[in-house]
Formats: structure tokens, C-alpha cells, sequence
């Protein structure tokens, strides 16, 4: 069975559009806790509970629909997903419950056991544990995971803390969203799928524990509103300027091909409408660079910000740990928007 035909949507880009999620969570408040760092009003990757001076917890949740066909490649790349958002904010996974909804007339449930044996995989290179989960019956398969983690308390990373003339690096290829797409259509170029897996398939941990090593301003991980949405999250309230280099961004094969035919996800249309006001010279960027630059991915690659005169010697420690990692704009001075440079 192949489980993507199945499904309307498929990985992160079934997230609802940080438009919607504005409006949905705008007038909503909470009494104030003194213990609590970070929450859902500040559109970081988890929420970080301080649990004494040496000790916080940090909790995130992400599920959604199948995005390859394999039923232990979806559970391994539902988890990796899930925990990238520990590591983004500095943490180390310890916990995880699993999160489903399992068609049970319509699959067999040889299927959720291969599911659970993916997510199992990638908790176990985690060194994170599963201890529960919830299950419901659905029409469409849905898989995921609640992950708690730990970090110190004034070691946990910020997506929003950027500084003028840091350098932005990048840890994983772009390219999923457009890839699915092109899958699911019978067109994706040979080897596109089987790349694109396999960048999905692998945890931020090597990533996360080399950036932890240096001075990193803010991180956050790259998943369903694309680069330059999690870009302008990144620069929201810094008071700086963001420029991407649109020349020095590595895609994962068959990428570009895809977006040059216009097969985009649904995801990226939605991440344009809401965020490309952002983007100071949208009006002169092409087509393909915009639905690329937004294109939905899952389980995407870490963005960090960190000094200049660091930036070499952390791309040299994460090429050595055998991250994919390039530099991919800086921090400057000047209003809160993003400049797509050549």
C-alpha cells in the first residue's frame, strides 16, 4: 500500500498557514507563570519551562499525514521532525509520546507496527525514550510525536535573537515540499524521492550538539513555512535586516526541476500569501526563487545565527560531522525584513 495516496496532504505541508494561526491565536491569554521562558505567543520551535537554576524542560508536539510511502520511513521522519524542534531550541530530547490516528478499515495494522518501529529507530539514535502515546480512529493516517526535552536555562536557543553581522547557516538541502509534490504527481525527476527521504530520515542531533559548541545568537529548524517564513519569524521583533543568497543555497536533486515545471505544494502558496510583504524586492525575484525560498519542508535542516568570525570554524565542525551545511545569508543592520540576494 502506498500511503500517500491516501492522503490530501502530506508532511508539513499540512500545517495550517501562519496566517490562519495568527488569527486563531491572537486574543488568546494565559495568567502569567514566573517558571515559564518561553510560549506560544513567541513563535519559537518548543516552550521552555524553567525548573530550577540549572535545569529547564522543553516541550514541542508535531504530527501530521504520511509524506512517503514506507511505513518505517514515515515513522522514522514524523519523529525526526518532532524532535528537531528540541534541538533547535538547544535541547536534548529524554521523552516522547506518540501521537495517532490510524485508519482501521481501510489499513492493516501491520502498518502502525512499522510505523511505530521507524519512530522507535530515531528515538533510539536520540537516546530519547517512548513512554505512551494516544490513539484514535480516523479517516486518514496521522502520525507524530510529543517530545520533552532538557536544557539549561540560559543556554536554551531563541528563534528571534539574531544580531547585526551574524551569518546565517543553513544544515540540510531544501527541496522536500516540491519533491512530494512532484511525487505524488508521477513526475518527480530519478532520484529526487530517495534524496529527499534520506534528508528527511536524518536527526538535527549532529547539528544541534556542534552549534551548541559555539556562540549561536538564534536557531531555529526549517519545516512547513519554508526558509524565508521561518526566516521572518527569525527576524520579527530584532529590530535587523535578513539577506539570503540565493546563489549559495544547496537543493536537494531533482529541486529545482521540480519548481521550474510548477510543481509546488499547496503550502507554498499559503506561505507567500502570508509572509512575501516581507520581502523587500519580492517584486524582482522570479517565480521559481519565491516558490522555492518558501517551499513547506519537513523535517528540515537547522538556521543559526551566529558571528561572523565564528561562522568558518562551525561550518568546518559540522562538515566534519558529516552535516550537510552551507552558509546562507547574514544579519544586517536596517528594517525587519528580508532582502534575496544573488
Amino acid at each position: 500500500m502506498k500511503l500517500t495516496e491516501h492522503t490530501k496532504f502530506s508532511g508539513c505541508g499540512a500545517k495550517l498557514g501562519p496566517g490562519l494561526l495568527d488569527k486563531a491565536l491572537c486574543e488568546l491569554s494565559q495568567p502569567a507563570f514566573p517558571q515559564l521562558l518561553v510560549d506560544y505567543r513567541h513563535s519559537d520551535d518548543a516552550g521552555v519551562w524553567r525548573i530550577n537554576d540549572e535545569t529547564a524542560l522543553v516541550q514541542t508536539v508535531d504530527f501530521f499525514p504520511p509524506i512517503v510511502d514506507d511505513p518505517f520511513a514515515f515513522g522514522r521522519i514524523a519523529s525526526a521532525n518532532a524532535l528537531s524542534d528540541v534541538y533547535a531550541m538547544g535541547g536534548t530530547p529524554i521523552t516522547a509520546l506518540s501521537i495517532v490516528a490510524f485508519p482501521t478499515d481501510a489499513m492493516d495494522l501491520a502498518i502502525l507496527r512499522q510505523i511505530m518501529a521507524g519512530a522507535l529507530d530515531a528515538l533510539g539514535e536520540a537516546n530519547a525514550a517512548l513512554v505512551g502515546g494516544h490513539s484514535i480512529k480516523d479517516e486518514e493516517l496521522k502520525f507524530g510525536l510529543a517530545v520533552s526535552g532538557l536544557v539549561h536555562p540560559e543556554r536554551a536557543l531563541r528563534n528571534n535573537c539574531p544580531q547585526s553581522g551574524d551569518v546565517l547557516i543553513l544544515t540540510k538541502a531544501l527541496g522536500t515540499g516540491c519533491i512530494n509534490r512532484a511525487h505524488k504527481a508521477g513526475r518527480a525527476p530519478a532520484g529526487a524521492m530517495s534524496a529527499a527521504e534520506q534528508s528527511m530520515a536524518a536527526l538535527n542531533k549532529s547539528a544541534a550538539e556542534v552549534l551548541t559548541t559555539f556562540p549561536v545568537h538564534a536557531c531555529t529548524d526549517v519545516t512547513g513555512f519554508g526558509l524565508l517564513g521561518h526566516g521572518c519569524e527569525m527576524i520579527s521583533g530584532s529590530g535587523c535586516t535578513m539577506e539570503i543568497t540565493q546563489d549559495s543555497i544547496i537543493t536537494l536533486p531533482g529541486a529545482l526541476e521540480c519548481v521550474a515545471a510548477g510543481l509546488v505544494p499547496g503550502g507554498t502558496g499559503a506561505n507567500r500569501s502570508h509572509r512575501e510583504k516581507w520581502i523587500a524586492n519580492a517584486s524582482e525575484c522570479s517565480e521559481e526563487t519565491l516558490n522555492l525560498l518558501f517551499d513547506p519542508q519537513t523535517s528540515g535542516g537547522l538556521l543559526a545565527a551566529l558571528p561572523a568570525a565564528e561562522a568558518p570554524k562551525a561550518l568546518d565542525a559540522l562538515s566534519k560531522a558529516g552535516c550537510t551545511a552551507f552558509p546562507c545569508g547574514r544579519i544586517v543592520e536596517g528594517e525587519e525584513q528580508i532582502h534575496v540576494m544573488s
